[in-house]
């Protein structure tokens, strides 16, 4: 069989509470969302959030670097005046003739995204970061929906994910997140799993169908491991909550430094096979990480 993480004391700990934020962040439950780009390597977001109409100026970063204690991962700088006494008159002119039409790579939750006159690419993307974990009903804060804006040119994020069985008998996800070839992971966490620097990022886990309810309902989340940018996890009972066990399986992760966030989605194995359950084993072990280990 295949299993995941560490058994139960370790999957324990590699719960996370789903509370890391990082720099793409822009609002939450925004509405009538636009975004204009100029020459100048700026964005301007203009939407509607908590009754008011709002314009967020956003500049100072492309793409991402790889993960280095040496420094912090690449940040927007943001003007929450959004700029806007400055170009509120000369606003079309400045900014919206300059982003043409997107023709990057496919984003899931995507609001609005463009073509910046350098060929660079912006995007704004939403969806329900911090869902409560096990199907619990979310209150007004752990619903709302981030907003959350993107910068890039060339390869986006890759978030890579296979399924297989923990134990013979529980759906287990395994896989890997890189950028550039490489792994994105962070340095420090705390033991919930929330990420203690720029650079660490959770896997957010969404089951279909299960004993929480019909469609969507979050699992948990869970860190990238440091070093590889690998993970696992298992579907099983934690505590008192039983078996997420659903029919499909989604995951989105927060971009590393201002580039998309990335998803993936998939069907549940199925019952256990045997012959497949070697040939995952064989996969989990060229992860060459020790924290996923194959039975």
């Amino acid at each position: 069989m295949r299993v995941l993480v560490l058994l139960a004391v370790v999957i324990a700990a590699v719960v996370a509470s789903s509370t890391a934020s990082a720099s793409q962040l822009i609002d939450r439950d925004a509405t009538s969302v636009k975004l204009a780009v100029n020459a100048k390597g700026q964005a301007l977001l203009t939407y509607r959030a908590a009754g008011q109409l709002k314009h967020v100026l956003a500049s100072g970063a492309v793409n991402a670097i790889a993960p280095t204690t040496a420094r912090k991962q690449v940040a927007f700088k943001l003007d929450y005046a959004g700029g806007w006494g400055q170009y509120h008159r000369e606003y079309w002119k400045t900014f919206g003739a300059r982003c043409g039409a997107y023709d990057g790579p496919t984003l899931h939750w995507l609001v609005t995204a463009c073509k910046a006159p350098d060929g660079s690419y912006w995007a704004v993307q939403a969806w329900q970061r911090m869902l409560p974990n096990y199907g619990v009903a979310p209150d007004a804060t752990s619903g709302a929906w981030e907003l959350r804006l993107s910068h890039w040119t060339g390869e986006i994020a890759q978030l890579t994910i296979n399924t297989d069985w923990a134990w013979h008998q529980w759906d287990h996800l395994y896989g890997t997140y890189t950028y550039n070839g490489s792994p994105v992971y962070g340095f420090r966490s705390q033991s919930s799993g929330n990420p203690l620097d720029t650079y660490g990022r959770n896997v957010y886990l969404d089951t279909f169908d299960s004993v929480y309810g019909t469609g969507w309902k979050r699992e948990n989340s869970f860190l990238t491991h440091t070093g590889t940018g690998a993970f696992c996890y298992s579907v099983n009972p934690h505590g008192s909550h039983p078996s997420g066990r659903g029919t499909q399986y989604r995951a989105t992760i927060i971009g590393p430094g201002v580039t998309p966030d990335a998803y993936w989605e998939g069907a549940a194995p199925g019952p256990y096979n045997r012959g497949a359950d070697l040939v995952a084993n064989n996969a989990i072990r060229q992860l060459g990480d020790r924290q996923c280990r194959a039975n």
